[in-house]
C-alpha cells in the first residue's frame, strides 16, 4: 500500500464549481483503475487535494508517468508536489459511504525509533468511519493518518469528498 496526495491551492476567488464539474465529468475515469485501492476526490475551501491508496507501485507509476491520468492535472494546473507514504496500517470501518475526509500529519521526534512508532499505531473502528490508512515518509519521518467518514466528523480542516473511486478497495493491505 502506498498513500499519495497532491494539493492544488487555487486563488481565493476561484469558482470551485469548475472543480466540481471536472470531478463530475472525469471522476469516473479511475473507477476501474488497476492497482488503485481508492481515490478520494477532495476539496476544502479553494484547495483541490485528491488522496489515493495504491495497491501497487506499478499502478501509481502508470498514473503518474505513463499517461494514466495525471496528464490532465499537469495540463490544467502545472506540476504539483506529489506526497507519498509507504503504508503501515489500513482498516475498513462500518460506514458504506465516504463523504468527508480528515488528514493528520505528524513528524516523528528525532529520538523516536520508527519501528516502535509503527508498532504502536492502532486503528480503531469508530461509528461513521468508512476507512483509515496510515503511512510513514522515511525521507521526512512524517506519519500521515487519513480517515474517510460518512458524516462530518465535527472538526476543522475537513475535506469534502466529491467522488470516491474504489476499484481495489477490498485488496488493500498495509505494511
Amino acid at each position: 500500500m502506498i498513500a499519495m496526495q497532491y494539493e492544488i491551492t487555487l486563488p481565493p476567488n476561484y469558482d470551485m464549481g469548475i472543480i466540481r464539474e471536472r470531478v463530475r465529468t472525469r471522476g469516473h475515469a479511475l473507477d476501474d483503475r488497476e492497482g488503485l485501492g481508492f481515490k478520494a476526490y477532495l476539496i476544502r475551501g479553494t484547495q483541490y487535494a485528491p488522496f489515493y491508496i495504491w495497491n501497487t507501485t506499478a499502478g501509481m507509476a502508470e498514473f503518474l508517468y505513463r499517461g494514466g491520468g495525471f496528464q490532465g492535472i499537469l495540463a490544467d494546473f502545472g506540476r504539483p508536489v506529489v506526497q507519498h507514504w509507504p503504508g503501515v496500517a489500513f482498516m475498513r470501518g462500518d460506514a458504506t459511504k465516504a463523504n468527508y475526509a480528515t488528514r493528520t500529519i505528524t513528524r516523528l521526534a528525532p529520538e523516536a525509533n520508527p519501528m516502535d512508532v509503527v508498532n504502536e499505531i492502532e486503528l480503531k473502528k469508530t461509528p461513521g468511519l468508512h476507512s483509515a490508512a496510515v503511512g510513514v515518509d522515511p525521507r521526512t519521518w512524517e506519519v500521515v493518518r487519513f480517515e474517510l467518514w460518512e458524516e462530518h466528523p465535527g472538526e476543522e480542516g475537513v475535506y469534502e469528498v466529491l467522488h470516491f473511486s474504489e476499484p481495489e478497495l477490498d485488496r488493500i493491505t498495509a505494511g
